[in-house]
């Protein structure tokens, strides 16, 4: 089994490498294929990996290249987790929208769409290239905002899926409150890829008994304290929000915080040049302590369970993912990408049936998905007043001035990026 990730010069990397190498029962990789056009840090992350896996007995290769087409040229699957602009752009992104006043986050917001604008094209004529080189792999996209990502490449024909970590460190958080193992609970996890709910949270299967009310009732503070909200919050809304809610419940005091503090882009990149240079030690055969606070927990194991299910021959099984809605979420158009449970196998995922949703969570949900149709025909098609009329719809805008002042600053730090700007 050949995989390739493209943009396996990351810092996450390891973490991915990591994962194959404990579960290779689970996703027997014979050839790995690391693709980044960043040759030295390549080498570095390649080194290591190779490492890591001969510390594990794994018996796969480990090949690295700054050749995409020859890299991706045979693969079963395709893993996508790159940074068009690396971390200087997301620290632009997490920058300028603070000076209208609203949230600098680099997957939603107006720092988000200048995100998705640089990058669909990027991840387009990639897939395009995978599509000639190995015709039947899958493509598993990481690369954020994996909504709109995942959508873009859907639209234009690929065997996609995408793939977030939210729901993954959801379920390990609630097992350990739990005390139960992590495949006893099952997710009731609806809405768009970072706006989701957990509206139930299952013991034994997606028909399991629903402990949520027992999970807030015992372990409420605990929960509370992890997303940053308030427990009463979460009482009365009888859920559990993905910590990205944070950034619609409580925007003005997120905007607050962020002006008093460094950047999370800032943190990422002091944090990044000290993993690298961890990697280069070549005495070091395993994932450093370091990278748990590079963010993306348990992202490998949630990417080994999906490409077993695409690509082994064990049957299906359920897990979360983006993919087209198709009727399940009846308020959004069958084209809209949703981030629920759905079985996957061979021939990729079908969600689950969901409950019919609260409007609550149904109009934001509705509202963010309008916003990701617009987004999308910006990053297809360019244009300024495409770019204002996506950050007008988004519900973190919603104001003509601030659409207007925020598409100036988007379109004056993305040039480089944007060639129709």
């Amino acid at each position: 089994m050949k995989l390739a990730v493209v943009g396996g010069g990351s810092t996450y990397t390891p973490e991915l490498i990591d994962g194959f190498a404990r579960l290779r029962d689970t996703l027997p990789v014979t050839e790995l294929v690391l693709i980044d056009p960043a040759a030295e840090r390549l080498e570095l992350i390649g080194g290591l990996a190779r490492r890591i896996l001969a510390r594990q007995g794994h018996p796969g290769t480990v090949t690295t290249t700054g050749d995409l087409d020859a890299g991706v040229a045979g693969a079963d699957a395709v893993l996508l987790q790159l940074r068009v602009g690396g971390q200087a752009a997301r620290l632009r992104d997490e920058t300028w929208p603070l000076e209208c006043g609203c949230v600098g986050q680099e997957t939603t917001g107006a720092g988000g769409l200048a995100k998705a604008l640089r990058t669909v094209p990027v991840v387009l004529d990639i897939a395009e290239r995978v599509r000639r080189s190995a015709p039947d792999a899958w493509i598993i996209d990481f690369t954020n905002p994996v909504g709109i990502v995942t959508r873009a490449l859907l639209g234009a024909g690929h065997k996609a899926v995408g793939l977030c970590n939210v729901a993954i460190g959801l379920q390990r958080k609630f097992a350990a409150l739990l005390d139960v193992a992590p495949a006893e609970v099952h997710l009731d996890h609806v809405g768009l890829n970072h706006l989701t709910w957990e509206t139930g949270v299952r013991l034994g299967g997606p028909d399991g008994t629903d402990v949520l009310p027992r999970l807030l009732a015992g372990h409420g503070d605990a929960v509370a304290a992890d997303l940053r909200l308030p427990r009463a919050l979460l009482d009365r809304l009888g859920v559990v929000p993905s910590y990205y809610l944070r950034y619609f419940y409580a925007h003005d005091e997120v905007v607050r915080e962020l002006g008093e503090k460094p950047s999370r882009a800032a943190e990422v990149a002091a944090m990044e040049k000290e993993l690298l240079a961890l990697y280069g030690d070549p005495a070091l055969d395993e994932k450093p302590a370091l990278l748990a606070k590079r963010g993306g927990a348990f992202y490998s194991e949630a990417a080994v369970d999906l490409a077993a299910a695409l690509l082994g021959d064990g049957g299906p099984s359920v897990q979360v993912v983006n993919t087209l809605n198709h009727g399940t979420l009846p308020f959004l158009p069958d084209d809209a990408v949703i981030e629920v449970q759905a079985r996957v196998d061979g021939s990729g995922p079908v969600p689950l049936p969901v409950p019919r949703l609260d409007p609550l969570f149904a109009g934001l949900t509705a509202h963010v998905s309008a916003y990701e149709d617009l987004a999308l025909d910006a990053a297809l098609r360019g244009g300024r007043e495409r770019v204002f009329k996506a950050l007008l719809a988004h519900p973190l805008v919603g104001q003509y001035d601030l659409a207007e002042g925020l598409t100036d600053r988007l379109l004056a730090h993305n040039k480089e990026h944007l060639p129709w700007a």
